[in-house]
C-alpha cells in the first residue's frame, strides 16, 4: 500500500520520504476527528483499556504515556480497508490493531484525523505519540530524505506490522486497455500526493522517457477519494494504490461494478508504526506489544475480519524497510 508516504518524500503503501480504521469513541469534527475509547479488535463496541496495573508492558512506556494513560495515535482515515470513516467512527485494519496493542500495553488508545502528509512532521513535533496510516517503511522516510536525497526532516523509526505492494485499479471495463504498469506511458493517472505509489509513478514515467516513450501524466490529488472519483469519471485511465486497498475499493465501490484491479502488485514493502528517533523506549515496546498480538492470534483475527490476510507478517520488525 507500496503505501502512502506522508501514501505515499518525508512521508500510505500508502516509496518515497504505505493501508481503514479504529477504535469506538467520540469523534471531534474540528479539523480532524479524536477518538478516545479503544473499540475492541473484533469489532465489538467501545471498550476502556485500562490502566495497566501489573502489566509488564505499560512499565515498560514512556513514563509521559503512563501518566495519561493514553497513547495518541494520527492517522488518515481515507484508505478502507486499512482506515476508514463510518459515520464519525474511524474503523478498519490499523484502528482495530491499535486497540488490540493498547490492550496489551494497558492504555486506551486515540485516534486523530489528519492529513497524511502531516503525520510524520506531527509524530518529530509531538502531536502524536506515534503515527498509524498505511505509512511505508522506507529509508527516505527513516532519514527524513526527500525523493531526490534532499533533507526535510530528523526521520522517524518504524515498527513494521503489516506488508503491501502497489497496484493499478481502472474503471470497470478497462476501455483504455490497462495490463501492466508499462502501459502507463503517456497516459493520465490518478494518485494521492506524497504518497510512495506518486514517487513509483515518477520513477515509472522516468523509465517511459528513458525508453523513447511519452512520460506519464501524473494527476496528484490532495486525497485518494479525489484520485478515485477522477478514474470512476473518466479524467484519467488509472489510479495506483496499496493493493489491499485497491483490492477494496474494487470489492465494494458501486456493489462492485465501478473499478476493477489490473495486473499484479509489485514493490511490496513493509507498513510500520512511525515513531520518533528520540522516542526509543515507545518504539521498542511497541514492537514487544505488536509480537504478542500476532502470538495470542488477535492479529490474524484483525487482518480476516477485513479480509487483509495478504499482508500478514510473523513477527515485528525495526525499520526493516529498504
Amino acid at each position: 500500500m507500496t503505501a502512502r508516504t506522508p501514501r505515499r518524500s518525508a512521508v500510505r503503501s500508502r516509496i518515497a520520504a504505505v493501508g481503514a480504521l479504529a477504535v469506538a469513541g467520540a469523534l471531534v469534527l474540528t479539523g480532524c476527528g479524536d477518538q478516545t475509547k479503544s473499540a475492541e479488535p473484533n469489532g465489538g463496541g467501545s471498550k476502556e483499556s485500562g490502566n495497566g496495573n501489573g502489566n509488564a508492558l505499560f512499565a515498560k512506556l514512556p513514563a509521559e504515556i503512563q501518566k495519561k494513560g493514553t497513547l495518541e495515535i494520527g492517522t488518515n482515515a481515507e484508505y478502507a480497508p486499512m482506515e476508514s470513516k463510518e459515520g464519525d467512527k474511524i474503523v478498519g485494519v490499523d484502528p482495530d490493531l491499535a486497540a488490540a496493542i493498547g490492550e496489551k500495553l494497558g492504555v486506551k488508545v486515540k485516534l486523530t484525523d489528519a492529513k497524511f502528509d502531516t503525520l510524520i512532521t506531527g509524530v518529530n513535533a509531538g502531536r502524536y505519540d506515534a503515527a498509524m496510516s498505511s505509512i511505508t517503511d522506507n529509508k527516505s522516510r527513516q532519514e527524513g530524505l526527500d525523493e531526490d536525497g534532499k533533507k526535510l526532516g530528523q526521520g522517524v523509526d518504524f515498527v513494521d506490522y503489516f506488508v503491501a505492494g502497489t497496484a493499478i485499479y481502472v474503471k470497470k471495463g478497462n476501455a483504455a486497455g490497462i495490463k501492466t504498469f508499462d502501459d502507463l506511458c503517456g497516459k493520465p493517472v490518478g494518485v494521492q500526493m506524497g504518497t510512495t505509489y506518486e514517487t513509483a509513478l515518477k520513477t515509472l514515467s522516468k523509465k517511459c522517457t528513458d525508453g523513447g516513450k511519452k512520460a506519464v501524466e501524473i494527476k496528484a490529488f490532495e486525497n485518494d477519494t479525489e484520485a478515485q472519483t477522477r478514474v470512476r469519471a473518466g479524467g484519467v485511465v488509472a489510479g495506483v494504490n496499496d493493493y489491499p486497498v485497491a483490492v477494496d475499493l474494487a470489492r465494494k465501490a458501486g456493489g462492485g461494478n465501478t473499478f476493477e484491479v489490473v495486473g499484479e502488485q509489485f514493490e511490496a514493502g513493509p507498513f510500520g508504526i512511525a515513531v520518533d528517533k528520540k522516542n526509543t523506549k515507545l518504539r521498542d515496546v511497541l514492537k514487544e506489544a505488536v509480537d504478542a498480538i500476532i502470538k495470542d492470534g488477535s492479529y490474524t483475527k484483525v487482518l480476516e475480519k477485513w479480509g487483509a490476510q495478504t499482508g500478514a507478517i510473523k513477527a515485528a520488525a525495526i525499520n526493516g524497510g529498504k
